[in-house]
């Protein structure tokens, strides 16, 4: 009997639910919107349900911050996200109940970045960044996730200011931080700035190299702490070949020559995997290794 390994990818947009085979392919997929917990939920467990037989673990990718101490009393929880509805949630749990199957449990992002790892060749340590809604970020170094006590946070460290920002008295929109990476960077800013959707915004605009000298600061923050192989940016902002432009060029005049990096049209990139298909692959591969089969 073929053996089916589970991804749920939980967005706060949108759950991506799927079952892959035993080389890691798509064997079904479907995605709704992320609505109440009871109502999504319901939609995942029944997802799940038609591949149960065959299903050997599941591995979810939640938007956050998540609780991941095993040791926690609110292990697999999402805990204090400005999402209405889904504090405080416990998402593992109320999934998980009803399969007698192994769970792993980690970030949107951490799914997504492992998911690179497996899809480049030779690459063990890896940095992935969303840039969307929000900003998350996963660290991969040698194979393994890194984190503690839980997950990195690297969508709120704090920014220096660009001088436009300064000039306008814009502080930031995180409702945490203000002015962090998050606060300064994720896709919402941009109509925050200028009162004008995003994909609305002129190519030419200077709106764009006020977004990638933040974005190029979340690289440089990559390289000194991690010196991984690769940076990855997914996301709807990165998603135009100007930006990356503009965060390879702003990268290294903040990087100064300090230290080597590959070619950065090797080193800061964008997903290699299209339609954010790094954590659902990511997922399969980690369902994969807590199977018992």
């Amino acid at each position: 009997m073929t053996k089916l390994y589970g991804s749920i990818e939980a967005g706060g947009t949108k759950f991506v639910c799927a079952v892959g085979d035993e080389e890691l392919k798509v064997v079904e997929k479907m995605q709704f919107p992320t609505t109440t917990p009871q109502e999504t939920i319901k939609k995942t467990v029944d997802f799940f349900k038609r591949f149960e037989k065959k299903l050997e673990a599941v591995a979810i990718g939640s938007f956050g911050p998540i609780d991941i101490d095993k040791k926690s009393k609110t292990y697999g929880y999402i805990t204090t996200t400005p999402k209405l509805h889904w504090a405080n949630v416990d998402l593992l749990g109320l999934i998980s109940k009803d399969f007698n199957v192994p769970f792993y449990f980690t970030t949107d992002v951490n799914s997504s970045a492992y998911g690179e790892v497996i899809a480049r060749n030779n690459i063990d340590s890896l940095v992935y960044y969303t840039i969307g809604t929000g900003i998350g970020a996963g660290a991969i170094q040698k194979g393994e996730f890194i984190g503690g006590t839980g997950h990195t946070e690297a969508g709120h460290t704090y920014m220096a200011m660009h001088p436009q920002d300064q000039a306008n008295d814009f502080k930031g929109i995180c409702p945490f931080h203000n002015s962090c990476l998050e606060g300064l960077a994720s896709g919402p800013t941009l109509e925050a700035r200028t009162g004008i959707r995003g994909e609305l915004i002129e190519e030419n605009s200077m709106v764009w190299d006020v977004q990638a000298y933040y974005i190029a600061q979340a690289a440089m923050q990559a390289t000194v702490l991690y010196r991984p192989q690769v940076i990855v940016f997914g996301g709807g902002v990165m998603a135009q070949e100007h930006m990356l432009r503009r965060v390879r060029q702003t990268f290294a005049t903040l990087l100064n020559g300090y230290l080597p990096v590959p070619d950065l049209s090797d080193y800061i990139v964008t997903p290699a995997i299209e339609e954010n298909g790094s954590a659902t692959l990511g997922n399969f591969a980690l369902a994969k290794k807590i199977s018992k089969g």
